[in-house]
Formats: structure tokens, sequence, C-alpha cells
């Protein structure tokens, strides 16, 4: 934002410069050029007059010497005085051979020896050097006694209109460093509230809910009021996250304790409860259980929508490989089995805790949706990026498959199942329509994504896709081991 001000601030300035400062030089040019031609027209009628007087004394050739000697070193140019027949009777330089028979014919002298004076500025054919030109009469202008030519080099009129641009130009550079001066000091008072506002809306964000007030007391008063507007707003946030944190903590515990006693009281009742009523003691049950699973769930995603956890590195094989352990006897007491293929994808950049959330649900699912005598397969596979997205320092990714061999979904139902509390038509008794859901939200959480895919073998193929967590040059990437063929581990035996 100070760039940007300082920025505009000289802008400005130096529009206004040269919208002055142009017109101005052009005027002082023009006066310059004016002075040096009215001097040169007054040193040559002052010449004429002292030559007029030696010509009536008769002191020409003593006098006339000396004076045009010392009005040429005045001048900076050459003075000639010629009698009434264009003789040359002083001169203050050399002149050639050819030129001093030559006076009387040049066009200022002629008519200087006609009586009138002249003002001329032309490029000299001796040395190409350009001259201004002054003739006057000597005497009377009705019969003139001689003439007097001056010239002096157009360069000391050139000199002196540099020198005014130089001045001009000397000016607006002095104007443009003071305007940066107290453009820059202007531009960091007024963005230093805003760069305070920055620091603590960043805190708020990363903080989750936390963050100190900001007291802005100086700074255009339009910022002050947005400070003002700030703390208030993010005052009333970080109460409502505080509310809806502690709605979650309390409600983990007011909700699974009754939850827990209302299904011992319902196992308490099974022995006297009749045969005909055994169906319906069992429905309360699995309701029981299906609305314990629902409440964890909505706490699970109330927690990942408030505490915005930040992405660390994973050890993505190691996980699986627990929750394969963990999982495999569940499958076998269901005839399910249950397939591991582990590869050196390497780390993974996840949510702490996400990644196990996300295959105990995926696994839940595809328990409930598998036949018995099918096979649930965990794939893991390495990504690699391209080398255009490898030069640019992006990271590659690893796929995890959860593979089953149920019935699967159409292509609507993929699209939908993402959506909390909705469930497939026939899909197995005792879902919540919260799993995918949550699966989602971690993994979007984590950098990465969740589909739905029709697997080859008929059921479904859901694939999460995180971002690895290897630095370039390591295994997997150009200049590395490339990743080893994934190993099958045994599959579970039937119970």
């Amino acid at each position: 934002m100070t760039r940007r001000l300082l920025v505009s601030y000289l802008s400005l300035a130096a529009l206004v410069l040269l919208c002055l400062e142009i017109p101005l030089g052009f005027v002082y040019s023009r006066g310059e050029r004016e002075r040096v031609v009215n001097a040169a027209k007054d040193e040559a009628e002052s010449v004429s007059a002292y030559a007029a007087l030696s010509l009536a004394a008769g002191r020409a050739e003593r006098d006339l010497p000396e004076r045009v000697v010392h009005c040429a070193r005045r001048i900076g140019g050459k003075v000639v005085i010629v009698d009434a027949s264009g003789t040359l009777l002083a001169t203050s330089h050399r002149l050639d051979v050819g030129l001093s028979g030559t006076l009387a014919a040049r066009p200022g002298i002629a008519a200087a020896l006609r009586g009138t004076s002249t003002v001329d500025v032309r490029t000299s054919r001796i040395g190409g050097v350009e001259y201004l030109s002054v003739a006057a009469p000597v005497g009377p202008e009705a019969r003139p006694a001689g003439a007097v030519w001056l010239t002096v080099p157009t360069r000391t009129v050139h000199e002196r209109v540099h020198h005014v641009w130089l001045l001009l130009a000397l000016g607006g550079l002095a104007v443009l460093a003071a305007v940066a001066v107290l453009g820059f000091a202007f531009a960091r008072w007024a963005g230093r509230p805003i760069r305070e506002l920055e620091v603590a809306t960043h805190e708020l964000a990363e903080g989750g809910g936390r963050f100190t007030p900001v007291t802005i007391t100086k700074g255009p008063p339009e910022v002050r009021s947005l400070a003002a507007a700030f703390n208030h707003t993010a005052a009333r946030f970080a109460h409502l996250l505080s509310s809806q944190r502690a709605f979650a903590g309390e409600a983990s515990h007011q909700l699974k304790t009754p939850l827990a006693a209302l299904r011992l009281r319902l196992e308490n009742l099974e022995p006297d409860v009749t045969a005909r009523a055994r169906g319906s003691l069992t429905a309360a049950v699995t309701e029981t259980d299906r609305l314990a699973r629902m409440v964890g769930h909505l706490l699970a995603m109330a927690r990942l929508e408030e505490h915005a956890a930040i992405p660390a590195a994973v050890d993505l094989g190691a996980v699986c490989a627990e929750r394969h352990r963990t999982w495999q006897p569940l499958f076998a007491r269901e005839d399910v089995s249950l397939v591991l293929f582990a590869g050196s994808v390497g780390p993974v950049l996840a949510v702490p805790g996400a990644v196990e959330q996300i295959m105990d649900n995926l696994l839940s699912n595809a328990l409930r949706a598998s036949p018995a005598g099918s096979t649930v397969t965990i794939e893991l596979r390495m990504q690699t990026p391209p080398r255009r997205t490898l030069r640019d320092g992006r990271p590659g990714w690893v796929d995890l498959h959860v593979t089953d061999e149920g019935p699967g979904m159409t292509e609507e139902q993929r699209v939908r199942a993402f959506d909390r509390f909705w469930r497939a038509p026939g899909a197995p008794k005792g879902g919540t329509g919260l799993g995918l859901a949550l699966v989602q939200r971690l993994a979007h959480a984590s950098g990465g994504e969740a589909t739905l895919r029709a697997a080859a073998t008929g059921g479904l193929d859901v694939v999460i896709r995180l971002p690895s967590a290897r630095a370039q040059g390591e295994g997997g990437g150009p200049g590395g081991d490339r990743p080893r063929r994934p190993r099958r581990e045994a599959p579970a035996l039937p119970a």
C-alpha cells in the first residue's frame, strides 16, 4: 500500500511539474535569445556611434582597432568596421584574404551602407559554424560613413538556453525528492493502521477465535472507523466460536452418557421380554447404536470446524497397516477378506488424527456394504507430478484406495453421497449418512480431496488424495528412488 501511494504521489507531482516547467522553459529560452540579440544590437549601435565620432575627429586609425578588440572580448564574437566604400577600417580578428575583399558584398554590410540596420542568424560557409550577425550604419542613416558588422556564435545562446533547462530540471528533481520524502511519510502514516488490521486479521484466522483488539488512535478517520468495526465484529465472532466450542464440549458429555445408559437398560430388558417382542427390542438397540454413532460424527465435524488444525507429516503406510490390524478381526467375523497393498509412498500432509478417522469410516462403510465371501482392498498409490509441477515446487500426491465388492452406486448417487444425512436407497441399516461427509471434510482440511468411483469388481472405489510431504530429490520424485512395487499382505482367513 505504501508503495502504491508513493507512486501515485510522485506521478501526480511529475505531471504537475511537466505542465508547469515545459511552458516555463520555453518562455525563459525565448527570453534568453531575445536578451542576447538585444545585447548584440546595443553593442553594434555603441560601436557605430563611437566609430562615427572617431571618423569625424580623424582618429579612426588610432582609436577604432583598440575599440573593436575590446568589444569583441566583451561579447565573445567578432567586430568589423568598414568605410562607405566597403574598405576595412578595423577588425578584432584577422580576416581571410578572400573575405576582406568582399565585405561590401555581404548582405548585412550592404544593407547597413544603405542606412538599414539588420539582425540575421545564418550559417557561415567557413567551418560550418552558426553565427548571429548584426550590422549597423555609421553616421546618419541617409548618408552613412561606413558600417559596423558584429557576429556572435549562436553557441552562446544555446549555452544560456541549456543552462535554463538544466536549472528547471534540477528544480523539478528537488521538488520530486521533497514530494517523495513527504509522500513516503504520509503513506507510512496512512498505511500503518491497515497493516495492524492485517496482522490482527491473520491472528484471528490462525488463533481459532483468539485475537487482540486493535487500538488505532492515528491515521485517517475512515481507518479508525474500520478498526472499531473490526474489533466489534471480531469480538462477536470470538464469542460465537467460544459458545460453539462450549456446546460441543458439553454435548459430548451430556449426550453420550444418556445414550449409553439407554442402551444398557435395553440390554437389561432382554431376559424379561417375550419372544414376540424380541424383534422390537433388537431394533431399538440398533437405533440406539445408530444414534450414538450419529452423535459422534456430528461432534467430530463440529470439532473439525472449530479447530482449523495445520496439516503435518503423517506416515500413511504405517497408519494403514495399523488400521488393517485393528479391523481385520471384525472383517474375518463377517467372512470378508481385508487386503492391504502397502508401498513406499512416504509421508503425506494431513490434519493430526484425520487419516485414522478417514480409514475407520471407509472401512466401516465397506464392511456393511460387502457380502460374505467378498474382499475389501486397501491400496496406496504414489502419483508422480509432471516435470513442470516439480519445477514450480509443488508437491506430488498419494492416493488411498478403499475398494469393496458390494452393490456400488450409480453416478447420480456418487454425486450426492457426500451430502450430510443422505443415504443411498437400499443401503444397509445402521448407517447415519454422515460418514462420507466427515471423510470429505477431513480430506479438504488436509489439503486433499475425496472422490467416489465405480470399481472394476462392481462395487465402490473410494479415493482419498492427499498431498505428499516428500521434498524434491527424495524417493518418488526426480533424482530419487522410484516407488517400489506394493507388496500384498496375506488376507485374513474367514472365521
